[in-house]
């Protein structure tokens, strides 16, 4: 049978693959239970620094499974459906590693959400993005969660309202990616990026990804005390010590 869902580590970095080409990666419940089983052992593997989630042929993801989900028309199925993919969304922003996603083709309704949800993306130049779910009655709600965090609100309620395919540049415009990169060069672009942040104190990213999460939705001094009592904390680390002792030695530092 094949597996729904691969995984690649190489220098620190777990490459995730969705593999279900033929149905343009629609995150099927097998799917999105393999990948929040995946980042949940991930968490908690000391080898991996940084998750990079990506699809296998033509596209990125094309958003739940319709078929699936038409399969089953009762009121729990869609309770559990949706529990299943707030608790993956979830999952990507509060990991305590980076997570990078790798887009290419079409990323559609879920789809959209999952590269929303991600810490940063970077896209081929012949990406698309959208929330199509108006065009079939059914407005792209769950994803709004994510895409209303990610860029601001009147972009998002352009793509929610209209349903309409944007451009990878257009993305990119509203910070729905971070970059743009030619087709052929978008795995050395995800590549060079995941190993840069790799280089990182895992402490540091850990600490530093959950507070940049908390401090988004305090006020301004709310928000400073927050911060100053994290910088305090990472300070008392063992990685802040040997980072700043190896700077003044100028030395590569050897992180714990």
């Amino acid at each position: 049978m094949t597996r729904v869902l691969l995984r690649h580590d190489q220098d620190s970095v777990a490459w995730l693959t969705m593999n279900r080409p033929a149905a343009r990666n629609a995150l099927s419940v097998g799917l999105m239970e393999a990948m929040d089983s995946e980042l949940a052992a991930i968490a908690e593997d000391p080898s991996v620094r940084v998750v990079v989630i990506g699809g296998a042929g033509p596209g990125f993801c094309a958003g739940h499974d319709l078929r699936e989900v038409r399969a089953d028309a009762r009121k729990e199925s869609y309770e559990t459906l949706f529990a299943l993919c707030a608790r993956l969304m979830q999952r990507i922003v509060h990991l305590p590693k980076p997570v990078i996603a790798r887009v290419h083709g079409v990323a559609s309704a879920a789809g959209c959400q999952l590269v929303a949800s991600a810490d940063l993306a970077i896209a081929g130049e012949s990406a698309r993005f959208a929330t199509p779910g108006v065009n079939i009655g059914l407005f792209c709600s769950t994803p709004m969660v994510a895409l209303s965090r990610a860029v601001g609100r009147k972009a998002a309620m352009e793509m929610l309202l209209t349903g309409d395919l944007i451009l990878a540049e257009r993305a990119r415009e509203i910070g729905l990616v971070n970059r743009v990169v030619p087709d052929d060069a978008l795995d050395e672009a995800v590549a060079e990026l995941a190993a840069r942040i790799a280089r990182g104190s895992p402490t540091a990213l850990a600490m530093g990804k959950k507070a940049f999460q908390r401090q988004a939705d305090m006020d301004l001094a709310a928000a400073y005390d927050f911060a100053s009592a994290v910088m305090t904390d990472n300070l008392l680390a063992h990685d802040a010590e040997e980072g700043i002792d190896a700077f003044l030695e100028k030395r590569p530092p050897v992180w714990s």
